[in-house]
């Protein structure tokens, strides 16, 4: 009886290390931590701090980019350098202003466009430098497909996810796409998040934003992350809203119809 309570427990423990990258059932040494439990902590750690730290390989970025066929341009908060950004999130919110310019030259000389993807280092430039190419590839080729126009995508550092506010209202698009590397973990450092703002405008509050998180490697697909975001895009042009209140907006539609 007692060894089938020990099986038991010990295939309960083996589910769930498999359903979760969580730190579960290390086991232990004495009072402390198997070494190799105790090693990995510290490998995951400094591969957190490593993601909050380093910058995006931009160059590498538009050269994936390029070979997508889609013109970039880059921009860059008002936080001054990494430390100022960890600092004063605020500053990381707004536009500086040679980069107000250089987007509202864009919008004078081309076309009104639907949409705005914004490629942005956040707090995991790792996420950035493994996901984001594939997943703009994947959004573009979607967004295209039901007929949206798209600005250039643009590459914003030391930028928060409020950054998209100023951005989309100086290209005038209707809706922004904030891809932003994510807060590291300890069991995932390189998590894409996507912030999709309809109508963007600065001091949007967060409340109309909808996001579709973890974006990565063992977390959410890329391919999934592109259709999620699209119905996303889809469903504020039909409602002319975004937010918490996008769901509620769409169901009246399907009711009406």
């Amino acid at each position: 009886m007692a060894n089938s309570v020990i099986n038991a427990r010990t295939a309960s423990i083996a589910d769930l290390k498999d359903m979760t990258d969580a730190r579960v059932a290390l086991g232990r040494f004495g009072a402390g931590a198997p070494t190799k439990a105790a090693q990995a902590f510290l490998l995951d750690h400094a591969r957190a701090r490593e993601a909050v730290w380093s910058s995006v390989d931009q160059e590498a970025l538009q050269r994936q980019l390029l070979d997508l066929e889609l013109d970039a341009v880059l921009v860059e908060s008002l936080a001054g350098d990494r430390s100022q950004y960890v600092r004063r999130p605020d500053l990381g919110r707004k536009l500086s202003a040679t980069s107000v310019a250089r987007l509202e030259a864009i919008r004078h000389r081309d076309e009104a466009f639907d949409v705005v993807i914004i490629v942005a280092d956040g707090l995991s430039a790792s996420a950035v430098d493994i996901n984001a190419a594939a997943v703009v590839g994947a959004l573009a080729d979607r967004l295209r497909r039901h007929g949206f126009s798209l600005a250039p995508v643009v590459i914003a550092s030391q930028a928060r996810v409020a950054l998209s506010d100023p951005i989309g209202e100086a290209l005038a698009v209707k809706t922004a796409i904030m891809l932003i590397g994510e807060r590291p973990g300890l069991s995932a450092a390189d998590s894409l998040g996507a912030y999709v703002t309809y109508s963007p405008r600065s001091d949007t509050p967060d409340s109309r934003r909808n996001c579709v998180s973890n974006i990565r490697e063992g977390g959410l697909p890329i391919a999934a992350a592109a259709d999620q975001i699209a119905d996303l895009v889809i469903a504020m042009r039909m409602t002319g809203i975004s937010g918490v209140g996008l769901k509620d907006a769409v169901a009246k539609l399907e009711v009406s119809a």
